[in-house]
């Protein structure tokens, strides 16, 4: 399957399936989505938005994601797994809290004191470079949702097959360009897969 050369190319293939929408709220999951929707907002010709999230780790090897936060919305767990540690919601708790002074800290590093644009009654597109487990756009999708918007749509160049079929029950559409069988990690299907700083999603929403 044919690789992504870097999140730029990504966005631009998928602004091409987004050119129908009809003046959305275009919200980009940082930092890697908001490289990808940066094309996007050029092509719809509509301003480009942060949704922070943060992932929820297992405290002996945070990098396993147990669950997933997004601002305006509750904690979202993924309970099989947490069963499977022999874990609750609670065991981690403290985690929850750790991760959400962060998510607090970055809204305000991208955003300062503005609140998100009113999502309801809207057309709402939100935008990640991959889907891996899918438990941060998960989180964000119902994160949207509560806001009542008119529809949402999750946009994003590759997810492994079976995240995103569990995803399209948390949207009203998923566009994906590539959903492999064979997947491993986001970062494999692109050329280019970078690490993205603050300044760097700064910069690309404009306010570097």
């Amino acid at each position: 399957m044919e690789l992504f050369a870097d999140r730029a190319e990504a966005g631009e293939l998928l602004a091409e399936r987004l050119r129908d929408a009809r003046d959305p709220v275009l919200l980009a999951l940082p930092r890697g989505g908001v490289a990808v929707a940066a094309p996007i907002a050029r092509r719809l010709g509509t301003p480009l938005e942060v949704l922070v999230t943060r992932k929820i780790g297992y405290p002996p090897a945070p990098e396993l994601g147990v669950g997933a936060l997004a601002e305006g919305g509750e904690p979202v767990f993924d309970l099989r797994l947490l069963h499977r540690l022999g874990m609750t919601p609670e065991s981690v708790a403290g985690v929850v809290e750790r991760e959400r002074r962060e998510l607090a800290r970055r809204v305000r590093t991208y955003r300062g004191d503005r609140p998100l644009p009113s999502l309801e009654g809207r057309e709402v597109i939100v935008v990640d470079d991959g889907l891996a487990t899918g438990g941060t756009a998960r989180a964000a999708l119902r994160a949207v949702r509560a806001a009542k918007p008119a529809k949402v749509t999750l946009a994003v160049p590759v997810g492994a097959h079976e995240t995103v079929m569990s995803l399209r029950e948390e949207a009203d559409e998923v566009v994906v360009l590539r959903e492999p069988v064979d997947f491993r990690a986001v970062g494999q299907w692109y050329e280019h897969f970078g690490q993205l700083s603050d300044d760097d999603v700064l910069e690309l929403l404009g306010r570097g």
